[in-house]
């Protein structure tokens, strides 16, 4: 009996020692083929923006390396099949290319911010149904869901500098930026931010406002 139990337990080992090397493998090689694709396809944007007459900061990484990083994070998914990152553009022209830096991420985060809320917007009309809403609450919702992009902005933390490029335009700087923001961590601060507003700007009972925000 001790046998058999023993010859089972090695078996199982064995299994499970085979998934595991099969998944490691596994991820190594579609880690391989992202980093292929985002090499390929930030050589090809490299090329046409620096015959476009863009260049890099100084001490900056190079402009391949940026963009190779940022086709990463916009190919990576979650466990689920879902972006693992929200990426967002920004451009600005100023007199100097301080001013344009600063001024093009401000653009980039409110259209990260747009991009939060609406996918906050689809989330939420989903779970109306299943908060038992009445039209009143449900109209509420939307509105207040609708006018939280200036909110988030605020609420958003530190983002991931993907890409910093500059253009010479007559008197002044054009900076172009390409930044990042976590998926998980954009959904929480988009709750902080709905939760606070639905309670401050309707009735909706603590029951259905959990129900509502389970996403």
């Amino acid at each position: 009996m001790k046998t058999i139990i023993a010859v089972k337990f090695i078996t199982l080992l064995m299994l499970v020692c085979s998934i595991s090397a099969f998944s490691q493998t596994d991820y190594k090689k579609l880690s391989r083929k992202l980093n292929s694709r985002a090499v390929k396809s930030a050589r090809k944007e490299a090329k046409q923006l620096k015959k476009g007459g863009y260049y890099i900061a100084p001490g900056a990484l190079p402009l391949e390396k940026q963009l190779e990083k940022a086709w990463v994070k916009s190919m990576q998914e979650d466990e689920s099949g879902y972006p693992r990152y929200i990426v967002a553009t920004g451009n600005a022209i100023a007199e100097t290319q301080t001013a344009a830096k600063l001024q093009a991420n401000e653009v980039a985060k409110f259209e990260l911010a747009g991009t939060i809320s609406t996918n906050v917007a689809a989330l939420i009309e989903g779970n109306i149904a299943n908060a038992q809403l009445n039209m009143e609450e449900a109209t509420s919702v939307t509105e207040v869901t609708g006018a939280i992009k200036n909110i988030i902005v605020q609420e958003i933390g530190r983002v991931i500098q993907l890409v910093e490029t500059y253009k010479k335009m007559g008197k002044g700087i054009e900076a172009n930026v390409r930044i990042a923001y976590n998926s998980e961590m954009a959904a929480e601060a988009a709750k902080k931010v709905l939760r606070k507003e639905l309670k401050d700007k309707t009735k909706i009972q603590h029951e259905k406002l959990e129900k509502l925000m389970n996403f």
